[in-house]
C-alpha cells in the first residue's frame, strides 16, 4: 500500500511555500518570498505580506506539484501553519488549506511553525534521535528544546528568549551599521572581512539556557555611535557581533547536551544558515563527541516542506485531524507539533 502523500502549506511571515512528503521523504517544494517588498520598510509590513501569500499561495502550490510529479488528487492529508507569525499571513495559508483538505475530502492538519523547523532536519538526516537537543534560532525565536517523539510526545523547553531573538539581533544592528535587510545574510556577508577579535562585545546571559540579545544589540549600537562622524569598521563590527551571537548559542547548546545525557543536537531556523554558527556548533560538538545535524540550507529558512513533514509524521503517527472551526493563533505557545486553536463565533 502506499503511503500518504501530504501537502504542507507555510504563510506565517513572508516566505509563502509549498511542500509535498510521503514517509519522510520529499517530493517537491517551491517558495516565493516577498522579502524584497519589506525591505525598503527595513522589515515584514504584515499587510503588504498577506497581499503577497494572496497573490503567490496558488502559484507555489502548483510549483510544488509539478515538481513531485503528482496531481492535487493524490493529495491524501493537507498540513498548515496555524501559528505563531503574522495574522493575516496565516490566514491565507489556512483558507487556502481548508479549500484544499475539504475539496479533497482529504484531512487537515494545524502545524505549529517552529514544530515544522525542528521536522525540516528529518528531511535531510531522517528519523530524529529520542531524545534529542533542538536549537531553533530564527528571526523572532531563539530557544531550546528538549526533543522525544515530535508527533505525540510534549516538548520540553530548556531555554527560551527573553526579550530579542538572534535573527532580530542581527536585523537591527545591520540597519544600525548601514547594512542592507535582512540583516542576518548581511552580517554573515561583511564579517567574512573582519576580525572577529576586533571589538569585544558581550556574552549574554552567561549562566543558563535562557537567551538575551538585546543587551547585546545595544552594545553594538553604542559601538557604532562612538564612531559617528568618522569611518565605522563595519566588517569588524559584524563579524565580532556574530562571533558573540554563535558562542553564545553553541555553548549553551553544548552544554544541555551534556546535562541532559543527549547525543545529538540538532540546529534549525533560518540563523542556522549563518556560516559561523554552523561552525562553530561543529567544531564544538566535535569536541564534545556530539552528533550535529544541521537541515541544508534551502530547509533553515520558512518553507513548506517543513511543514509537510510535521504532517507527514502526524499522519503515519494517527493523530487527529483538525475540526472544521480551527482557526489561527499568531502567538502560539511551542507545545505539541499539532496545532488546532478553535476558532469563536
Amino acid at each position: 500500500m502506499t503511503a500518504p502523500l501530504v501537502l504542507g502549506i507555510e504563510s506565517s511571515c513572508d516566505e509563502t511555500g509549498a511542500g509535498l512528503v510521503r514517509d519522510g521523504r520529499l517530493l517537491g517544494h517551491a517558495v516565493a518570498s516577498s522579502m524584497d517588498a519589506h525591505a525598503r520598510y527595513g522589515g515584514v509590513v504584515p499587510e503588504i505580506a498577506a497581499r503577497a501569500h494572496v497573490h503567490a499561495v496558488r502559484p507555489v502550490i502548483r510549483r510544488a506539484l509539478d515538481e513531485a510529479g503528482v496531481r492535487a488528487r493524490d493529495i491524501d492529508a493537507v498540513a498548515v501553519t496555524t501559528g505563531p507569525g503574522l495574522a493575516g499571513a496565516l490566514q491565507v495559508g489556512l483558507a487556502a488549506a481548508k479549500g484544499l483538505a475539504y475539496g479533497l475530502g482529504v484531512p487537515l492538519h494545524g502545524v505549529h511553525h517552529l514544530a515544522g523547523h525542528v521536522a525540516a532536519d528529518t528531511l535531510e538526516h531522517g528519523p530524529l534521535p529520542s531524545p534529542c537537543v533542538v536549537l531553533i534560532v530564527s528571526g523572532g525565536h531563539t530557544s531550546l528544546l528538549l526533543v522525544r517523539d515530535l508527533a505525540r510526545e510534549p516538548i520540553a523547553h530548556l531555554g527560551d528568549t527573553l526579550d530579542d531573538a538572534a535573527g532580530e539581533c542581527f536585523d537591527k544592528v545591520a540597519r544600525v551599521f548601514g547594512l542592507p535587510y535582512p540583516g542576518g545574510p548581511a552580517i554573515d556577508r561583511a564579517a567574512r572581512e573582519g576580525d572577529p577579535g576586533a571589538v569585544v562585545f558581550p556574552r549574554p546571559l552567561p549562566g543558563g539556557y535562557d537567551f538575551s540579545f538585546s543587551g547585546l544589540k545595544t552594545a553594538a549600537a553604542r559601538w557604532a555611535e562612538r564612531h559617528a562622524g568618522g569611518v565605522l569598521p563595519v566588517a569588524d563590527g559584524a563579524a565580532a557581533l556574530q562571533e558573540a551571537v554563535a558562542d553564545t548559542l553553541t555553548r549553551k547548546a553544548v552544554a544541555a547536551c551534556a546535562e541532559h545525557g543527549v547525543g545529538t543536537l540538532v540546529v534549525v531556523g533560518g540563523v542556522a544558515a549563518n556560516s559561523r554558527v554552523r561552525a562553530l556548533a561543529e567544531e564544538r560538538c566535535r569536541a564534545a563527541g556530539i552528533e550535529l545535524r544541521v537541515p541544508p540550507l534551502r530547509l533553515c529558512t520558512d518553507n513548506g516542506a517543513m511543514i509537510a513533514a510535521v504532517g507527514d509524521l502526524l499522519v503515519r503517527a494517527g493523530a487527529e485531524p483538525a475540526p472544521l472551526d480551527v482557526s489561527v493563533d499568531p502567538s502560539a505557545p511551542l507545545e505539541y507539533a499539532a496545532l488546532h486553536p478553535v476558532g469563536r463565533g
